[in-house]
């Protein structure tokens, strides 16, 4: 699903921001902005450990997962998926293609790879099970 479209597959490597939205234990999507990782057909997310987005995920793991449109409207790229803990992740130091893609901007936040690995230690695994897409031409930039 995502590794078949290279547009598709070109934006989710190159954009820096994505918004993952779960619902908290009363019913009320919460939207996040969030660094993420494409690996292969699933999008990969590291959290601080205490996040209330961890707790909700436990609670319903149906999610939402949206890349930003461009200024016209002309492109979006609209996910559905299911997520959950993964422990069986690596560091996001030691995740292929996390640290070359966050590097610029790990440093600018005043973080080393190592500091901002040991406080975004719980990784979450978004399996993609829905993707509606438009305009990918416009938000390949």
């Amino acid at each position: 699903m995502l590794t078949n479209k290279p547009l598709l597959a070109n934006v989710l490597d190159n954009d820096l921001i994505g918004f993952i939205t779960a619902i908290d234990e009363g019913g009320q999507p919460q939207t996040s902005p969030v660094w993420f990782v494409r690996d292969g057909e699933d999008i990969v997310v590291y959290n601080q450990p205490d996040t209330p987005r961890l707790a909700s995920i436990a609670v319903n793991h149906k999610v939402a997962f949206n890349l930003r449109g461009d200024r016209r409207a002309i492109g979006a790229v609209v996910m559905e998926g299911t997520a959950a803990k993964d422990e069986s992740l690596p560091s996001a130091l030691d995740f292929p293609g996390y640290l070359e893609k966050y590097a610029r901007e790990i440093e600018r936040l005043g973080w080393t790879p190592q500091s901002f690995s040991a406080d975004y230690s719980t990784g979450i695994r978004l399996a993609v099970t829905r993707v509606r897409s438009w305009g990918l031409d416009a938000l390949d930039s």
